[in-house]
């Protein structure tokens, strides 16, 4: 029996995607529940699994086609002819050593994808990568998403094939250190310098809309304060074997921020409020975005009711959030709403940054690098560890005052943690 493979219901936030990287190809057995191929919207890739046991049969849209809920992407034949080809398959009789298959010309290295975690299978996908080409530093000789970066970079070594070809000369493109991204290669320039044309991922695609809808839509304006991070890094250092112990998460300071965070919006709710028209939404919840780096750009899940979490709660959930967005398995609902948004400059090395809305919130609070700097404290100078912090608002619902004051806020909440359990 044939049956029809089709675009599973997208979440009402999603219209479309596009599909990426089929998984099968045509007479390969498959079970139900296996991902067929991805499917990237401008948010999360979703995947779309078999409806049944059985072989896929014709592969009706391709790679780099935009779909969209209920369309036939391919058909599967169900039942009986599965389990003959899998019997049939099993039966067959291995090779002789003596008569080994030919290798195809161009290696895909589809075994090596197996066991890989899919940021790698994702990242090579996105730049028409032979995995096989990289060296994995992983254990066992796993590829990690590190090595698959390094090497896009030209940073790492190729692996060496266990049948080397001919060496390919000086200048050839056989000797590109770089594998080619998926996308025509533009003419050389009258330099003859090379370029490559890659289309932007959906996900790319959607951050550059926001950022330019957030900056050409709001009165945005930032304003800066610094914080002396010593007395909560006196904190966790005292308390985080115990909390770690406790908890089984470590004691980072993220979760101190959005704590901070929270006791600042509950004095200024328009920080935490958004513009609808020509209303103003005071939001009576405290939903938390935490901006992640992920190999297809950047990601805001968010923390549901943070108010009501604990601390061991908020750093759980956040390393979660971070093991997920270097999957690729955060969905929909995680990344959707929020109603004030922080982000980690520093984690990069950033020292100041000016951070961009991201709408509808009217309020997102920059974090930079910790230094050591010189500060004056009593007349004295003293060596503190510094933090510098930024607060980008919409002028349009935030006043001056009520910006500056928030981050204050959020300054005293850190430099004097028991504020953050006195309420004070």
């Amino acid at each position: 029996m044939t049956i029809e493979v089709k675009v599973p219901s997208l979440p009402e936030s999603v219209s479309d995607g596009t599909l990426v990287n089929w998984k099968k190809k045509p007479g390969e057995a498959v079970k139900r529940g296996e991902n067929l191929v991805d499917l990237e919207t401008d948010k999360v890739v979703l995947d779309i699994p078999a409806p049944a046991d059985g072989v896929l049969g014709d592969i009706l849209r391709q790679d780099g086609e935009i779909v969209t809920t209920g369309d036939v992407i391919a058909t599967l034949r169900e039942g009986e002819s599965a389990r003959a080809e899998n019997a049939a398959a099993a039966a067959t009789p291995s090779p002789a050593p003596a008569m080994p298959s030919p290798a195809p010309a161009t290696p895909v290295a589809e075994a090596d994808l197996d066991g890989l975690s899919p940021a790698v299978r994702r990242l090579a996908a996105e730049h028409g990568l032979d995995i096989a080409k990289v060296a994995g530093s992983g254990r066992g000789g796993r590829v990690t998403k590190a090595d698959v970066l390094a090497f896009l970079e030209g940073g790492q070594p190729a692996r060496p094939a266990s049948a080397p070809p001919a060496a390919p000369q000086a200048g050839s493109p056989a000797a590109a250190p770089v594998a080619a991204p998926a996308g025509a290669p533009a003419p050389p320039d009258a330099q003859g310098r090379l370029e490559q044309r890659v289309p932007m991922t959906r996900l790319r695609a959607r951050i550059a809309e926001r950022l330019l809808m957030a900056k050409n839509a709001t009165a945005m304006l930032t304003t800066f304060n610094e914080i002396n991070m010593k007395p909560v890094m006196d904190l966790r250092n005292r308390y985080k074997d115990d909390f770690e112990k406790k908890h089984g998460v470590r004691l980072g300071f993220m979760g101190f921020f959005v704590k901070a965070v929270i006791e600042a919006l509950k004095r200024y709710p328009a920080v935490n409020g958004s513009i609808d028209g020509n209303d103003i939404i005071y939001h009576g919840y405290y939903d938390i975005g935490i901006a992640v780096s992920s190999p297809r750009g950047l990601v805001v899940p968010i923390l549901r009711d943070a108010d009501q979490m604990s601390l061991a709660e908020i750093e759980k959930t956040i390393g979660e959030f971070g093991k997920k967005a270097k999957e690729g398995t955060l969905t929909v609902e995680e990344m959707t709403g929020g109603t004030f948004t922080i982000t980690n400059g520093g984690v990069f090395g950033s020292l100041m940054s000016t951070p961009i809305l991201n709408p509808p919130q009217s309020g997102i609070l920059g974090m930079h690098a910790t230094k050591d700097r010189p500060v004056a404290e009593n007349g004295q100078v003293a060596i503190r560890p510094m933090m510098y912090v930024a607060h980008s608002y919409d002028h349009r619902i935030i006043d001056g005052r009520e910006a500056v004051t928030f981050l204050v806020t959020v300054k005293e909440c850190i430099e004097d943690p028991a504020r953050l359990v006195l309420q004070v």
